[in-house]
């Protein structure tokens, strides 16, 4: 169909355009956009607006059409100031999103997989556990067959009752610790009834005649007998004549110990007794010479025939000091030495040690003859002459002298002879009269 021209070139109404025909819009105006608001509100769907258009055939020729404005359409903007750009929207990085999930993952795994050992671990534990009880019952109840069988019905029985507690499920341990019981109960003891304990007789005499005595007794040297009656008095009154009796005390313990080990040969007893005279008081450079003396003598004898050279080094101290000195076998100290002497030698000469030997093995013969230290004199001669183990044969004996190895060395006691055990005379105060202590 064809554009319907104005028969009236003065008429300025619009031509009406047929739906079919194309009404190309002339752009080439300098405004943004064809349609031009009155107004800053933007117009209401459905409101028609005048468009200028230009038309093809006949150049110049305008033509105003009705441009209908529909919501679904194109919209006019509203107007931005000029020289102001839009804000555009930040959006959160999708790298940065991905990478956080990926931590989260790695997170969870991490988790599972230590749960996961975790709890494998706890399974495996309780398995090794179960499998150590059963280990364990089984052992107990075998060995509590045996038992049985042996007549031990009460260890039986303790047995079973542990083999109950570890598993009650345990296949026939019922019925065996029920078995046990009844022969336990067929076979039960009568009950012994205890000696009674026989007390000693209280002493009934008073302090005063238990001093008396004491007095007595410690003039006719019975240290023992004195002792006992002190401790008695002690016991009853131990406020009375306390400095008297502890002075008493003292004398009776120190010369006790000393005769323990000077004429009974017991040297642990008399240590002891002087230790506790030593509670008293003081006491004397002899008593504690001796005291050190048998000390050395009882440390000497432990190395009896384990360790020559240690026996050596003590009863070499002794000997010349208390040549006599001797414990319960009777054997005294220069006897020790000598033996001491000879067995360090056989020692020297089973290491190839002749001069060494030939030194000890002379030292013990020029004590007393003896058989087997005269045939191990010489075989150590005889491989000494030619200097069989190399070094001088007029050193000194160095090892015999000198303290063991850990030990520190002893200081000597005083050598003068002991003097005689002899009551110290104590003056006693008047029977009568009650002295200020």
């Amino acid at each position: 169909m064809g554009r319907m021209e104005n028969p009236n070139p003065d008429d300025t109404r619009p031509t009406p355009v047929e739906p079919q025909d194309t009404i190309p819009i002339d752009l080439s105006d300098t405004q943004p956009t064809a349609v031009k608001r009155e107004h800053n509100d933007a117009p209401d769907p459905g409101q028609t607006l005048p468009v200028k258009a230009t038309s093809d055939s006949q150049p110049g020729t305008d033509i105003t059409a009705p441009v209908e404005v529909n919501r679904g359409l194109a919209q006019v903007p509203p107007s931005v100031p000029p020289g102001t750009k839009p804000k555009k929207k930040r959006r959160f990085p999708a790298l940065a999103g991905w990478s956080l999930l990926g931590l989260l993952g790695l997170v969870l795994i991490a988790l599972l997989s230590a749960f996961g050992g975790y709890d494998a671990g706890i399974n495996r534990r309780k398995q090794a556990e179960a499998a150590q009880v059963a280990s364990v019952a089984d052992d107990q109840f075998q060995r509590g067959l045996q038992d049985m069988q042996a007549g031990h019905y009460d260890l039986a029985r303790q047995r079973f009752e542990y083999v109950v507690e570890l598993n009650p499920g345990y296949p026939g341990v019922t019925e065996k610790l029920a078995e046990v019981l009844l022969y336990m109960n067929a076979t039960a003891t009568p009950t012994v009834v205890p000696t009674p304990t026989i007390t000693p007789t209280p002493d009934t005499r008073n302090v005063q005649q238990l001093f008396t005595q004491a007095q007595q007794d410690l003039a006719n040297s019975e240290w023992s007998a004195a002792v006992d009656s002190l401790l008695a008095l002690r016991k009853a009154d131990p406020t009375y004549q306390p400095v008297w009796v502890d002075d008493m005390l003292y004398v009776s313990f120190r010369n006790r110990g000393r005769d323990k080990i000077l004429k009974d040969a017991d040297l642990e007893g008399g240590i002891y007794d002087l230790t506790l005279a030593e509670q008293f008081g003081l006491l004397d450079s002899d008593s504690r010479s001796l005291q050190d003396w048998a000390r050395l003598y009882i440390t000497g004898a432990s190395f009896w025939e384990l360790d020559w050279a240690q026996a050596v080094y003590y009863f070499a101290q002794i000997a010349p000091a208390l040549p006599n000195l001797r414990d319960g076998s009777g054997w005294t100290a220069t006897e020790r030495y000598r033996l001491a002497l000879i067995g360090y030698g056989e020692d020297l000469i089973n290491q190839g040690e002749w001069c060494d030997a030939q030194q000890q093995l002379e030292l013990s013969l020029s004590m007393g003859p003896d058989e087997k230290g005269s045939k191990l004199l010489d075989e150590a001669s005889s491989n000494c002459g030619g200097g069989g183990n190399g070094e001088d044969n007029n050193k000194k004996d160095k090892k015999a002298t000198e303290a063991p190895a850990g030990e520190e060395p002893t200081a000597e006691p005083a050598t003068t002879e002991p003097a005689t055990t002899e009551p110290v005379t104590t003056e006693p105060p008047p029977a009568d009269s009650t002295p200020a202590p």
